[in-house]
């Protein structure tokens, strides 16, 4: 994948990323790109659709997106005048897939999700439910994280049932499905975005798709992407050192308000508990250090108390 011109992340945008499992860039795709997706995938007006699985079965067998073979190179995945190569073009997207992944990703898959409004399920005999809260694919225990590109062509309102995500949630591994009665967390986010608007996903981020309550088509583009390359400091490092200072803990009478590693890595989510979250802050250190290199650093001195072992 081509890297001139790519805007690298910056390292707060990175530690945000490993404490959040998520980067949210709101209208950075141009409206151009954005009707050019929709025609490569066959959008038609919506009360042209009367049926889920017609609407589907049409798309997949005319539509622009390719058939990619897992492991595919990212950079020869794409037709290159298609609306997708384009977007992965914008010096936004290669500089946040390059600080993430490396140059050189490969696709796991994509798939274009659609929700429909609920005429539709109701014609096809089909409840008209939100999708359940799930991690995707199967217990992954790997320090390496694969990265999900979630892209929204179209303005999506509340009632349009966006994605719904929980901020924090990625490195609390589980069993696919095994939180699906799980609806309503704690902090949770839901999508009401403008056209253009890209989510990077860590790939173990608890999520579901929302209920289409509105009279419109929903679409959501996913690709999911994998390293080739160890991701250590990939992102624009000018600044690492200078943020990666340690602070006083506990007895602290004038905490700075300066931006840092730490304050950000150390930022609860709303669902954290007051136990059971510290092993969250843990993992996000665990995190941290497999993205710096460095297996010595530490936030609030969490690690360096139960790794405080000498012979």
């Amino acid at each position: 994948m081509n890297d001139s011109g790519a805007e690298r992340l910056s390292t707060l945008q990175m530690a945000e990323f490993a404490a959040r499992g998520f980067l949210r860039f709101d209208a950075v795709v141009p409206d151009s790109i954005n009707r050019r997706f929709l025609t490569d995938v066959g959008h038609v007006p919506d009360a042209e659709v009367d049926s889920l699985w017609k609407h589907y079965g049409n798309i997949m067998r005319s539509s622009a997106i390719p058939l990619v073979n897992p492991g595919t190179p990212l950079a020869s995945a794409y037709p290159e005048d298609s609306a997708v190569a384009e977007l992965l073009r914008l010096p936004l997207v290669r500089g946040a897939t390059a600080s993430l992944l490396g140059t050189e990703p490969v696709v796991d898959h994509h798939f274009l999700h659609i929700t429909f409004p609920g005429r539709l399920y109701a014609a096809a005999g089909q409840p008209h439910v939100a999708q359940h809260t799930h991690q995707d694919s199967t217990i992954d225990p790997r320090q390496a994280f694969d990265v999900q590109i979630m892209y929204y062509p179209h303005d999506i309102t509340r009632d349009m049932g966006g994605t719904r995500f929980v901020p924090g949630t990625h490195l609390r591994v589980v069993s696919e499905a095994a939180i699906s009665r799980y609806q309503n967390i704690r902090g949770q986010q839901h999508m009401v975005c403008k056209a253009g608007t890209l989510l990077f996903l860590h790939h173990g981020i608890w999520h579901g798709g929302g209920r289409n309550d509105s009279e419109r088509l929903r679409y959501m583009f996913k690709i999911r992407l994998c390293p080739t390359e160890r991701q250590t400091r990939l992102w624009d490092t000018g600044d690492l050192d200078e943020l990666s200072q340690l602070r006083p803990i506990f007895w602290n009478p004038a905490p700075s308000n300066k931006p840092s590693i730490e304050s950000v890595l150390m930022n609860p989510e709303p669902w954290f508990e007051a136990d059971t979250g510290r092993l969250e802050m843990i993992n996000r250190i665990r995190l941290w250090r497999y993205l710096t290199g460095d297996t010595s650093w530490d936030a609030d001195y969490w690690m360096t108390r139960v790794e405080n072992e000498y012979a």
